[in-house]
This record gives C-alpha cells, sequence and structure tokens, in this order.
C-alpha cells in the first residue's frame, strides 16, 4: 500500500492506493460513480453568463462542399491505385498519407451529420451521410448516428454508451501487448463493439445505406478491379490504427497520465469501486492543436459535448466567450503522443474511463432500444 497526495479545485486530498497484490476487483476496475455527467451542469452555467452562446447553434452551409472534395480526393486517389499492388510501398504510404487522413475526415463529418450540423432537414443529413460514406467501404452512417446520440445522452452509462471499452476488453488488453493490439486495431472496436451492447432498430435509413454501398462497391470492383475496392477498406482501417488524427479516440474520454487517479478499495459491492465526488477525474478532454484543421474541429470535445448542436466552425467562438469555464480543464497537447504514451505508460490502460451503472431505468431492465435514426 502506499499514499497518494492529490490537488484539486485548490483542495489536498491524501488516500492509500490499493496493494499491488490486491485482488483483482480493486486493482481492475473503471471510475465508478453515482454523479451526473458534468457538461449539463456546465452548459447551463455558461447560458446563465453567456446567453449569447445561442447565437452560435444551426448548421454549417460550407461544410458539406469541403466534405464533397474529400471524397473527390478519395475516389481519385483509388481510381489511380486501380492498377497498383496494395503490397507495394507506393500503395501504403498513399493509403496512410492521403486515405486514412481523409477517410477520418469522412468519418468525423459523419459525426457533424449525426448532429444535424450540414442541413437544416435531419433527413437530409442522413442521405448524405450515406452519400459520403462511399469511401468507408462498409455501410456506417446510419447505424453510427443513434449510436452516437446515445453517446451524448447517457455519457458513462455501462449499457448506453458504447464509446465505453467492455470489462472483457479491459481484462484483455491492458497490458503493454494488449494496447498495442487495441490501438492498431482500434477501428474494428468502434464499430463492432456496439452491436453486442445495445441493439437498435434497424430502419429505412440503414436499408438505404446498406444497398448503396454494395452498389457503390460492386460497381468499384466491377469497372477499377479489388485494388480500389482494398484502398478505400484499408484508408478505413489505418484511420483508426495509429495515424496521429486517429489519436482522438482515446484523448476525447480516457483519463491518462496525470489525471488518472488511483482508485480505492472497493466497499459493499465488490464488483465496482466507486470514487467520491471530490476525488472524480475529469472524463472529458480537449485538444486544440494544428490536427483539427483535418478534423473539423473534433478536439474542441468539451465544448461539442456542452453543446452539442454548434458547428464545428464555431466552437473555436464558443471557447472564446466562455473561456473562463474551458481554460481550467485538463487538456491534450498531442493526440500521436497520447497514442504512445496510453501503451507504454503502465498507469493508462483502458479501465481508466468514468462509468456509471445503467442496468435499471425507470425500473425496467435495459434491452433493446427503439431509436429514431
Amino acid at each position: 500500500m502506499s499514499s497518494i497526495t492529490h490537488r484539486k479545485a485548490n483542495k489536498t486530498f491524501t488516500f492509500t492506493t490499493p496493494a499491488a497484490d490486491a485482488s483483482i476487483e480493486v486493482l481492475n476496475e473503471f471510475y465508478w460513480t453515482n454523479e451526473l455527467e458534468p457538461h449539463f451542469l456546465r452548459r447551463k452555467h455558461i447560458l446563465a453568463k453567456h446567453p449569447g452562446v445561442k447565437k452560435l447553434t444551426g448548421h454549417e452551409p460550407l461544410t458539406k462542399w469541403l466534405v464533397i472534395l474529400v471524397v473527390i480526393l478519395q475516389v481519385s486517389t483509388a481510381y489511380y491505385l486501380k492498377d497498383t499492388h496494395p503490397l507495394t510501398v507506393k500503395f501504403f504510404l498513399l493509403s496512410y498519407i492521403i486515405g486514412a487522413t481523409a477517410n477520418q475526415a469522412i468519418f468525423l463529418a459523419i459525426h457533424e451529420l449525426s448532429h444535424n450540423l450540414l442541413f437544416r432537414k435531419p433527413l437530409h443529413n442522413k442521405l448524405f451521410a450515406i452519400a459520403v460514406n462511399l469511401p468507408i467501404g462498409v455501410p456506417y452512417s446510419a447505424s453510427f448516428q443513434p449510436y452516437h446520440q446515445l453517446h451524448h445522452k447517457f455519457l458513462g452509462d455501462e449499457y448506453l454508451d458504447t464509446d465505453l471499452p467492455t470489462k472483457l476488453e479491459g481484462m484483455l488488453f491492458s497490458n503493454v501487448l494488449g494496447k498495442v493490439f487495441f490501438t492498431t486495431c482500434q477501428i474494428f472496436f468502434y464499430a463492432l463493439r456496439p452491436m453486442f451492447i445495445t441493439q437498435i432498430k434497424f430502419t429505412y435509413i440503414h436499408l438505404i445505406n446498406v444497398v448503396y454501398q454494395i452498389g457503390i462497391d460492386y460497381l468499384i470492383v466491377t469497372y477499377w478491379g479489388w485494388h480500389s475496392m482494398f484502398y478505400f477498406l484499408m484508408s478505413s482501417f489505418l484511420a483508426g490504427s495509429w495515424h496521429p488524427c486517429a489519436g482522438h479516440f482515446i484523448a476525447e474520454h480516457y483519463v491518462l497520465n496525470e489525471n488518472n487517479i488511483p482508485k480505492l478499495e472497493a466497499k459493499g459491492e465488490a464488483s465496482k469501486t466507486y470514487v467520491p465526488k471530490e476525488l472524480l477525474p475529469a472524463e472529458t478532454y480537449s485538444y486544440y492543436g494544428p490536427l483539427n484543421w483535418l478534423t473539423w474541429n473534433v478536439g474542441y470535445h468539451n465544448e461539442h459535448h456542452d453543446f452539442p448542436y454548434i458547428a464545428w466552425t464555431r466552437l473555436p467562438k464558443l471557447r472564446a466567450m466562455a473561456s473562463e469555464f474551458y481554460d481550467p480543464l485538463p487538456q491534450v497537447h498531442s493526440w500521436t503522443g497520447v497514442i504512445i504514451w496510453f501503451v507504454l505508460n503502465d498507469v493508462n490502460s483502458l479501465w481508466n474511463r468514468v462509468k456509471r451503472s445503467g442496468k435499471e431505468k425507470s425500473g425496467k431492465k435495459v434491452g433493446r432500444l427503439d431509436v429514431n435514426s
């Protein structure tokens, strides 16, 4: 056992960390809390002090033209590589430098579309998301929206926030080799985990997404060949792997490095350690570096969770307007560094997420959700 001194909000707390030979229930657990997620309260205070923030909400018409240019770039590169074998340096470099960067931008354009921030009408955002899904290679956009809405509404909820790693992932991938595998194949966890945690209703939007993407893939393979198709798929894989822009997946909500307050001994429920409010770490982190130019300012993540209906072009204005709320918050200074620190630093692991127990909602067990998409 060892004593740790932690300073938060001008207060100092001293507490004892678990011994190295403590039970697995104590050493390997998430930051369990009964506290509400922080964004609702901060949004309320910001609006009370800065009512002009309301004028920043709404869609951004410019975005659709930029997204179209990114899609054209990807399609043009796929055509250029149609006669280039995937197992060549040229193919890999173009897939990594152009393809992964472009597809990460398309992933995050679909993220903007999931908040209806490109068009006034929700249906137009859904259909445009399906259209720009083209270079991803697999139908993705229709399922992303309802799951992402749950992530915002139920941040940290054990069953409804599918951005959270599962307990099995924490047990299997929290050592160095496991974290290398997790960060390398992160896109698969991000894409496949939701369907194992929470089921959403299959709608006509999902059907259009599937039919459209299969049709596009068929045309690509038929007229350009498998090399072009493989370029799309490799671009998507690398976009969620060891790529600088992929650092945002970990940077946004993992409690890392000095923010990782050691957990207390479990009391009461053996499988969960509930962290007192005064020791609960921040659970959302912003990044203000240059990679935001390639990712629609997704690094402004505290700002985004506080006001999901402010478009990417106006998030810097929100931060400037309410700087007294955002400047004191912990920040991430390098997405590339985040990936490296996450893998190599023993204090960082998949357990480093804030979770809320959400098994019971209004007295009913959460099962299949009827979520409009």
